[in-house]
């Protein structure tokens, strides 16, 4: 078991905008990070397993709603705040920040958001501490860039709602107590509704044979003839809307994530570079390699500028759709590649799980495809700029 050596770039004092409260939330989340992800990940990654373990962790680092008031235990942290945790858990694995995310942004942010008072009151204490985990249920088998066109649906039968449908690629889904899952009504209305485990008719069949995201649960939502309490409706809010807000809180976690990954991979490259002997001297010293490690961190910081004004917009309720979007494209794409050269400076040893490269090269191939896929933040982008949707 190598220790955890990381040091955190900052080139441009980003330090220096944050506050004392966000410093020492990031750095709460990266000693924990350090301590309780970095010395089991590999071998959990290897096995195809979430580390269970590590819930009650995720939850003392206030990676469960951190934005989310204290009256229904979250930490009531600012966005930036939410961005550092987030940055610091995608450090150690994307699948661990995944878990965070889908908890904090789509199950705990809609029933805090859209939710009655009841339902807060009910859910989001036991969210916050970790005691129940949850999952989102968005996309299916035939609906992942069209979500308006969902085939899952619920009829009022008078006294219960009864859910039909199939959700697919849902994260946390093989272990959640609660799914907050999307359906449309008799109407065609997308409404969302809260489904508890042990209800009858609800399955969650795990997904096997990842190449990604491999420290992280997986699976499916299946919904047959499932009677809901009515109570279980989200009642503040309908339409395609509804769903999509939550993403924009789970694609701007995901920006400050990806940092993360880049970070750790830079610095691993960065130290191996230092190391390596070749031809009498350390291949730092090649003007191939400081070329390499001198566009990572380039790009490394001006995702960091990104995220860090991102945070301010949104901490001033200000942030959009379209500029959540950019930083989700850009930073996962900045992380990508810099996992790919880092890989390649370290040559054969880049592809062991004796370092972290591989791992976050495989993971961020699903990063950059979910919530939201490359090309389709590119086109939101796109319409945002020209007034001219050109999704069909």
């Amino acid at each position: 078991m190598k220790p955890d050596l990381f040091e955190a770039p900052d080139y441009y004092n980003l330090d220096d905008l944050f506050s004392e409260e966000h410093k020492l939330v990031r750095d709460a989340a990266r000693q924990w990070v350090k301590r309780d992800v970095s010395p089991i990940i590999e071998e959990f990654a290897q096995k195809a397993e979430f580390p269970k373990q590590i819930i009650g962790g995720l939850a003392e680092i206030g990676a469960f709603g951190p934005y989310i008031p204290e009256q229904y235990g979250g930490a009531g942290l600012d966005q930036i705040s939410y961005g550092l945790i987030m940055q610091e858990i995608e450090r150690g694995d994307s699948g661990v920040r995944s878990t965070a995310s889908v908890q904090s942004s789509l199950v705990m942010y809609p029933i805090y958001a859209y939710g009655s008072e009841e339902q807060r009151q009910k859910y989001l204490p036991k969210l916050a501490s970790g005691e129940w985990m949850g999952c989102f249920g968005l996309t299916e088998p035939n609906h992942g860039s069209n979500p308006g066109g969902m085939e899952t649906k619920f009829k009022d039968m008078g006294d219960h709602y009864l859910l039909n449908g199939a959700k697919l690629w849902i994260s946390n889904s093989p272990f959640a107590d609660v799914a907050v899952v999307w359906a449309k009504n008799e109407e065609g209305r997308i409404h969302g509704l809260i489904v508890e485990r042990g209800m009858a008719g609800f399955s969650t069949p795990e997904t096997h044979n990842k190449w990604s995201l491999r420290a992280s649960a997986t699976g499916e939502l299946i919904f047959d003839n499932v009677k809901v309490p009515k109570e279980n409706l989200l009642p503040g809010k309908s339409g395609l809307g509804a769903p999509l807000g939550c993403l924009d809180s789970a694609r701007y976690g995901i920006a400050w994530g990806a940092i993360g990954a880049a970070m750790d991979c830079y610095d691993t490259a960065l130290r191996y570079a230092k190391e390596r002997l070749q031809f009498g001297k350390p291949i730092a010293a090649f003007q191939l390699q400081q070329k390499k490690l001198a566009e990572m961190i380039t790009e490394i910081t001006k995702a960091q500028l990104l995220a860090f004004r991102l945070g301010q917009l949104k901490n001033e309720g200000r942030a959009t759709t379209a500029q959540i979007s950019m930083a989700k494209r850009n930073n996962v794409e900045m992380a990508i590649k810099i996992a790919r050269e880092a890989r390649q400076m370290l040559g054969g040893m880049g592809i062991t799980g004796e370092y972290s490269i591989m791992r976050h090269m495989m993971n961020l191939e699903s990063v950059i495809t979910y919530e939201g896929t490359h090309d389709i933040h590119l086109l939101i982008t796109g319409a945002d700029i020209t007034g001219i949707p050109a999704f069909k």
